[in-house]
């Protein structure tokens, strides 16, 4: 009857006559576009197959298939460049928020060390501590 568009290589597809196919054209037509099957049309007491009822994307030509192709490795680049450039930006903006903060901070500390001598409070310089890896310059 009909099988799996997606077989292995070792199985082989069932075959229909022709006879049994023009009776159930319709059902056939309906499981290729369902259920990706593929069904191989033999004549009459003939083995060898003749035709086949294939899925629609299953039919498509190579040269469609490679056009198609391209337009999606052509898609898929413009994308990638653009997710790249939003990805640059983000970085480049990140790092001068960062840069901000860090001046901030670093005029934050100097304001303090003005007010409160460096080493005289335990809770400060737990802070200071804590804030090491923004300070250094």
């Amino acid at each position: 009857m009909a099988v799996s568009a997606v077989t292995h290589l070792h199985d082989q597809p069932r075959t229909l006559p022709l006879r049994e196919a023009r009776t159930r054209l319709t059902q056939l037509v309906a499981m290729a576009e369902l259920t990706d099957t593929v069904t191989v049309l033999t004549r009459d007491g003939d083995p060898r197959p003749v035709a086949a009822i294939v899925p629609a994307a299953a039919a498509r030509s190579g040269a469609q298939a490679r056009a198609d192709a391209e337009r999606v490795a052509a898609v898929s680049a413009g994308w990638a460049r653009r997710l790249d450039e939003s990805h640059q930006r983000g970085a480049r903006r990140h790092a001068a928020e960062l840069r901000a903060v860090t001046e901030a901070l670093a005029e934050v500390w100097a304001e303090l060390d003005r007010r409160v001598a460096p080493g005289s409070d335990p809770a400060l310089a737990r802070l200071r501590a804590a804030h090491a890896d923004l300070l250094r310059d």
